[in-house]
Formats: C-alpha cells, sequence, structure tokens
C-alpha cells in the first residue's frame, strides 16, 4: 500500500518507517519537522516527506494514498498541558480534520493513534476498551474528543481504528527521557538515584515502541470486519505496573542505585490498569516481545553506549517540552508551535 505517515521523524514513526518498508509499502511521510534534531546516535532514515503541519494538511497531499497512519501530535501527559489551548488544536481539531480529507479522498483505512491515558482516573479496578473515559488531561482529554468524532466518520468505504496505546518505553533514533521507564532508567544510569517525581502508588500498563510499531503493522493488514471502527488497548495485561514497583526493576537492573523520591512527591491523579486481551484474542498474530525489565536493560545499555550524563537526559534534547521552550525562547518557532520560517520546501 501507498501509506500516509504523520510524525515519521517521532519517537514512534522512526521505528515503524522500516518496518513498513520491510513489508513492501511505500511510505510517504508529513512531518514538520519540529524534533528532528532530538536524535540520539542514529540519523532519521530518509523518507519523502511533506515538510507540513498537521493542521495545514491539504486535500492534494492525500492524493493516491491508501492508508493514512496518524502518529503527529503533542504527544504525552506532561506535554500536553503546556499549552492546553493547542493540544486541543493539534491533536483533536486537525486529527479529525485529517480525517475529514482522507474520507473524501478514498482513503480506506486510517489508524489512529489514542493513548490508554483516557481511561484517568480509574483507580484498581481492570478496564477494557468498553470502560468509560476519565481522562485528567488536555493531552488524554483531546485523544478522548478525537475517538468521538472519528467514529462519526466510519462508513462502508472508510475504516477508521484506534490504537490505545500503553506508556511507551525503549530505545529509538529520537529517544525521550521525558517518559517513565526511560526517565527512571536515565536517573539511575546517570546519578545513581532511581528518582520518584511521585510516591509510586498509581498503576500504568507499558508498552516498547517496538510492540506499538507491531501493532500498527498488525491491524494495518488485518481483515477490516475485525478491526472495523474498533479501539485496541496495545500492550500485554501483564505488563501494568505500579510506578513503584518500576523503580525497583530499574534498581536492580543497574548497578549501585537506590530510590529516592522528590522533596515534593504526591500522588499521581493518573492511575489505570488495562487489558490488552481484545487485540489477542481477535489477532492472535500480534504477539509482543518486550518486557519491562528488557526494557530497562536496552536503555540503560543505550545511555552507557553514549555516555550520556544527567546534564543532557534533563536537558532539551531528550525532553520534549524543554525542547519546545527552546526553540520558543530562540524565536525559532511562534506561539502556535509552528516555525517562524519556512526550513524546507514543501515535500522532500
Amino acid at each position: 500500500m501507498r501509506v500516509l505517515l504523520t510524525g515519521n521523524e517521532g519517537y514512534i514513526g522512526t521505528i515503524l518507517v522500516p518496518w513498513l518498508w520491510a513489508r513492501n509499502h511505500e511510505v510517504i511521510g508529513l512531518d514538520s519537522g519540529l524534533f528532528r534534531e532530538c536524535t540520539l546516535r542514529s540519523a532519521i532514515r530518509p523518507v519523502p516527506t511533506i515538510r507540513k503541519d498537521v493542521r495545514d494538511v491539504e486535500r492534494r497531499d492525500l492524493d493516491g494514498i491508501e492508508a493514512v497512519i496518524h502518529l503527529a501530535g503533542l504527544s504525552n501527559d506532561p506535554l500536553g498541558n503546556l499549552n492546553p489551548r493547542l493540544t486541543f488544536e493539534i491533536n483533536h481539531e486537525a486529527a479529525v480534520r485529517l480525517a475529514e480529507l482522507a474520507r473524501r479522498a478514498g482513503v480506506r483505512r486510517f489508524l489512529y493513534a489514542s493513548t490508554c491515558s483516557v481511561y484517568g482516573a480509574a483507580g484498581d479496578d481492570m478496564l477494557d476498551e468498553d470502560s468509560a473515559f476519565n481522562p485528567v488531561t488536555p493531552y488524554a482529554e483531546s485523544k478522548a474528543r478525537s475517538e468521538t468524532d472519528l467514529r462519526r466518520l466510519a462508513g462502508r468505504a472508510f475504516c477508521p481504528v484506534y490504537l490505545r496505546a500503553a506508556t511507551a518505553y525503549g530505545v529509538s533514533p529520537l529517544l525521550r527521557f521525558d517518559l517513565a521507564v526511560n526517565n527512571l532508567v536515565a536517573w539511575a544510569a546517570t546519578t545513581g538515584r532511581v528518582f520518584l517525581k511521585s510516591l509510586g502508588t498509581s498503576w500504568r500498563p507499558l508498552v516498547h515502541i517496538e510492540d506499538i510499531a507491531l501493532a500498527y503493522i498488525t491491524l494495518l493488514h488485518a481483515p477490516e470486519a475485525k478491526v472495523h471502527n474498533q479501539a485496541f488497548n496495545i500492550g500485554r495485561t501483564a505488563e501494568n505496573y505500579r510506578i513503584a514497583d518500576v523503580a525497583e526493576i530499574v534498581r536492580q537492573a543497574v548497578p549501585n542505585t537506590r530510590i529516592e523520591f522528590a522533596p515534593d512527591a504526591s500522588p499521581d491523579l493518573r492511575n489505570y490498569r488495562v487489558s490488552c486481551d481484545r487485540i489477542a484474542r481477535e489477532l492472535p498474530e500480534y504477539r509482543t516481545h518486550w518486557t519491562v525489565a528488557h526494557g530497562v536493560e536496552e536503555v540503560y545499555q543505550a545511555i552507557a553506549d553514549t555516555g550520556l550524563s544527567s546534564d543532557h537526559f534533563e536537558g532539551p534534547r531528550y525532553n520534549r517540552i524543554a525542547y519546545l521552550k527552546e526553540l520558543l525562547a530562540q524565536g525559532r518557532v511562534v506561539d502556535d508551535l509552528r516555525w517562524a520560517a519556512p526550513t524546507a520546501s514543501a515535500a522532500e
């Protein structure tokens, strides 16, 4: 298929591109290039890319496209808090508009990057895809609204699918350290402290980025009757952890470390456990390959190999909020997070 992958230069997009190539798909990227300088150790694989903000997509950008994988957006709860108005504009309004254009252009399958964060403050009960939304952040709310509006677009010729990924971890060419597992490993590896900024009592489902990428491949190829207008929790049911338990896994994996709580550590309102049994049941060809313990080892090794310091991982290169603030302070992007001046031609 000819696949439009928005956010192809992001944390997950850079992993997904070669996986799509390996299955003989033609990949067209769409990315504003906002985070392309945030590389770890390897260059981004070159893809024909429409150099455009997702809010500025035009009907012609979808000509000849057979499927859309929509990853682009302000991704994760802390980043969504930076400017809630822009979070809704980018994550909700632009996503729905893109889907409307795709449907008019004859695109048949639309895979939407939702999140398990939509379950929000849910307590200790195990949740499935039919459980109520209870978002507690602008990011989660923007994703919940998008799912609601995208469902109305579904029809015989347009098949939206909603991938509610668990909290991601793992190594990518655009590595992030503003994610729970990666952040704890980075603190441990560079300071000797497994540093908890909350009390660690909240539940969180966790999934490796390669297992997320595999879910997109699986749902792209799945029979339409099994996935049409359906949501899938992405991960493995056994991989739900309290954050304090993740900290203990990190302490055991990284030598000479201790667990330490921030002086202002408090309970995290985000607290949810999810069942990922639907995708395992409906699409048995999908099987996750990673556990948190193995992911911790991978991230620790990447930090050791690159000689990262605490100044690096807490700095703008690997922390999306810090990076956006730096771009704003430098005047390279304007208040609406568009580039102050064109960085490339319309298409590369």
